[in-house]
């Protein structure tokens, strides 16, 4: 390990997604706590801002990421004559891997030879291990290269007051709720909508509040038209209605939260929720929610042999089995056995 003594200025590049972003809050918190005068610079994606705005400490740098070119000669201009101490490229796509090509930066730590792809070596000059399976454990990785380690866990989004006292508005106290947000912006990650109203009625049977959230896109209000369907005693509709620290306050609010894996599922834990995520054409093991898998469903190893061919511990890391008819593999049962297990575990009647 490398003395931290000579860290002022540290750069992030980590630009998406939503969830991923959630999950690098940690590393922020543990370099805050260990390098209290390191001043920290995060470059990242329009949504990915929106969601830590008011981070304490973090200088913001919002990177337009359909901007191409364009946007990357921006950001050299935003970075002009500025040379960071470290830079943790923490982002294995091509496209970030340029975009740290107008960082200037003494040192440049990226990820280990196994994890790097499309380049990613040619732009760093340092390495994580290869240790850990887990994404918010990897990034947490890279505070060792600084002389320490990531012990706590800690994420703090904050959210604003006027935010909460929203969220406390949408359904009165009384009933338990379960807060479905049914879509990723990978639409083959998604659930039928025919088993998530089969779960959605099953909860209502035992006197569950049942609330749909979702972003303003046609496919989420589609998919919550095709929920609602199937539910005789409607739901509380929020699709298309919150931001995105309404919906951190939405998901805090929840007693169970049922999503796939979307950013939702990581928001949702951050803020102290339980989740109940359904998983196949990703790895839940890798990805899940980061404090307590134990409501949800993972049928990526099942998914791997049957659309791959292979079993999961041969596919690289972070490897998608995102085929048509993957997460049909993820029955309506063993779903409400996780919602009877949190029940059980809650000691709800």
């Amino acid at each position: 390990m490398n003395d931290a003594a000579a860290v002022n200025t540290l750069c992030i590049l980590r630009l998406s997604a939503l969830g991923d972003a959630t999950h690098v809050l940690p590393l922020i918190r543990t370099l805050q706590k260990n390098l209290p005068d390191c001043r920290i610079t995060w470059i990242l994606g329009k949504g990915e801002a929106k969601l830590m705005d008011g981070l304490d400490g973090v200088e913001l740098i919002v990177f337009d990421k359909l901007a191409g070119l364009a946007g990357v000669k921006a950001l050299a201009r935003t970075l002009n004559g500025r040379r960071f101490d470290v830079l943790l490229q923490m982002q294995l796509a091509l496209r970030a891997n340029l975009i740290s090509s107008v960082i200037s930066a003494k040192r440049r730590i990226g990820y280990d030879a196994r994890r790097a792809k499309e380049g990613h070596g040619l732009f760093i000059n340092e390495r994580i291990r290869h240790d850990k399976h887990r994404v918010l454990d990897v990034f947490g990785l890279f505070a060792e290269p600084l002389g320490f380690r990531q012990t706590d866990v800690v994420w703090n989004i904050p959210v604003p007051q006027t935010d909460r006292e929203w969220a406390r508005r949408q359904w009165p106290d009384g009933k338990p709720v379960l807060l479905i947000s049914p879509c990723s912006s990978h639409p083959l990650r998604n659930w039928l909508p025919e088993r998530y109203a089969a779960v959605a009625r099953h909860a209502q049977f035992k006197g569950w509040q049942v609330v749909l959230c979702g972003g303003r896109s046609g496919l989420e209000r589609e998919m919550g038209d095709a929920i609602m369907a199937g539910m005789p005693e409607k739901p509380i509709d929020l699709i298309g209605k919150d931001t995105l620290k309404q919906l951190l306050a939405l998901l805090e609010r929840a007693d169970l939260v049922m999503t796939p894996d979307a950013g939702p599922a990581q928001m949702a834990n951050a803020m102290g929720s339980k989740v109940l995520g359904l998983y196949a054409c990703t790895d839940g093991s890798r990805s899940g929610p980061y404090s307590d898998m134990r409501y949800s469903v993972d049928h990526y190893p099942q998914a791997a042999l049957q659309f791959i061919g292979k079993p999961a511990s041969e596919l690289a890391w972070g490897k998608r089995v995102e085929y048509p008819g993957v997460m049909a593999l993820i029955g309506v049962d063993e779903v409400i056995a996780c919602f009877e297990r949190y029940r059980a575990d809650n000691a709800m009647a």
